[in-house]
């Protein structure tokens, strides 16, 4: 099934990659690390070496040590959505942010010219190879690329959907066995509890779920068991999606597209998860074009897209991926791919969630402001924005003026906080026919 003058080892198959190429890394749980690993070894002999990849799961020892310092001659990193991993390496200069929307990367991804594609596969079933639990843009990747390499692991699932490779795509293989890297669960506060119960009851019977990584997205899932006829067209699937189908919950009845197969483009959780998605006749991975196609989203009935966001100012504008004004923290991901077909949607809610306050150092700050600090990314802006939820509420601004956005975004605001934005949005000459914090 593999030819024999294809399978090496990991050093023999990235000696494939030559200075100055560029080279894309496989997403989330299914980073090939072996690969990522044996490449950095050659630092030393590689020069202008250029990496692309969206999210990858781990440590920056365990998958991105290209990003550390002494690297940057040998490898210029670019983050198509930041991850821990390597987010120092890029606030201090040594790797670079894209800002872009995930259903536009596969085709940045052939305009870039990628040399290598750097992935992981399943072992081959009746002569194809599966990306099992993440095929996002790593489809695009191994089509464009002039060189695949891939690391195959029994540990990797055979997912079904548009995940197949064969052997003639593929120009080297590597044999590891390996666990997949899995995403440590997010510990659920009471903050967290509370805003998943309202986001929990503007999801009805027949609805078609989005939701992305965290505590609240968790939670929610949690509160929605009675729920019937539930369906799901997202980016992931989670441990909190796997319960749901089990419990009967989601059965893709209502759904448009993908009629009873929970549809997603990459797979991230535990290792039971990813056991689970083994063969499973209900799983549909399908590459980010696809899945965040607006025209695919709105055709599939109350689509109920669940975002974070790190800021949202009283206008209504969504700040997701930038701190502290100008230090990128994550990336455009799939937010507005998903706000906007859930808003088109017959019966539709696009939701931004998230707690009203933090920490920082110790002090309580507003997670809702009056402005934006200067430099921040507005990733939904304010004609797109519409359910914002936090620990205090649920509102609704679409189609309100923005003195009656204020009003509503002061109301679900920490209580700490009121009197402090008020103030501020009658500075800002917002009209305001309500007051929460000044009496």
């Amino acid at each position: 099934m593999i030819p024999a003058s294809k399978r090496m080892s990991g050093e023999q198959a990235v000696r494939l990659i030559r200075s100055g190429d560029k080279v894309f890394v496989g997403s989330g749980g299914a980073v090939p690390q072996a690969l990522v690993q044996a490449m950095t070894e050659r630092a030393v002999e590689l020069r202008d070496v250029e990496v692309y990849h969206i999210l990858t799961l781990g440590t920056t020892a365990e998958t991105a040590p290209y990003v550390q310092p002494g690297m940057e001659k040998s490898f210029t990193h670019y983050a198509l959505f930041t991850g821990p991993n390597v987010r120092r390496a890029q606030n201090e200069g040594r790797a670079y942010a894209i800002p872009i929307h995930l259903s536009n990367v596969p085709d940045a991804l052939e305009s870039y010219g990628i040399d290598v594609a750097l992935l992981q596969v399943s072992p081959p079933r009746k002569g194809y190879f599966s990306m099992g639990v993440c095929v996002d843009t790593q489809l695009r990747a191994a089509k464009v690329a002039k060189t695949v390499i891939v690391q195959v692991n029994p540990q990797m699932p055979f997912v079904f959907g548009e995940t197949l490779l064969t052997a003639d795509e593929i120009n080297a293989f590597v044999d590891v066995d390996r666990p997949l890297i899995a995403l440590p669960k997010v510990k659920e506060t009471e903050v967290s509890t509370r805003i998943a119960k309202f986001v929990a009851d503007l999801i009805e019977d027949g609805s078609t779920l989005q939701m992305g990584i965290g505590a609240i997205p968790d939670a929610v899932l949690r509160f929605v068991k009675d729920r019937k006829h539930l369906g799901i067209h997202s980016e992931m699937i989670s441990d909190g999606v796997m319960e749901l189908m089990e419990a009967g919950a989601i059965d893709n009845s209502r759904k448009k597209i993908g009629k009873g197969r929970t549809v997603a483009t990459f797979i991230m959780g535990s290792q039971n998860l990813y056991k689970w998605a083994h063969l499973h006749p209900c799983v549909q991975l399908m590459p980010c074009e696809f899945t965040n196609h607006v025209f695919n989203i709105a055709q599939n009935p109350k689509v109920v897209a669940i975002n974070g966001a790190l800021q949202i100012d009283l206008k209504g504008q969504v700040c997701s991926d930038s701190i502290r004004g100008g230090a990128y923290y994550s990336g455009l991901g799939g937010q507005l791919d998903f706000i906007r077909g859930a808003a088109l949607s017959p019966g539709g809610k696009p939701i931004i969630a998230l707690p009203s306050s933090t920490r920082v150092d110790k002090r309580r700050v507003s997670k809702i402001v009056a402005r934006l600090p200067e430099g921040a990314g507005v990733v939904t802006g304010q004609g797109d924005v519409q359910w914002v939820v936090t620990e205090y509420g649920a509102v609704n601004l679409a189609g309100l003026p923005f003195g009656k956005r204020a009003e509503k975004l002061i109301e679900i605001a920490h209580p700490e906080f009121r009197g402090g934005l008020e103030e501020e949005a009658l500075r800002d000459g917002f009209k305001l026919e309500r007051r929460y914090g000044m009496g």
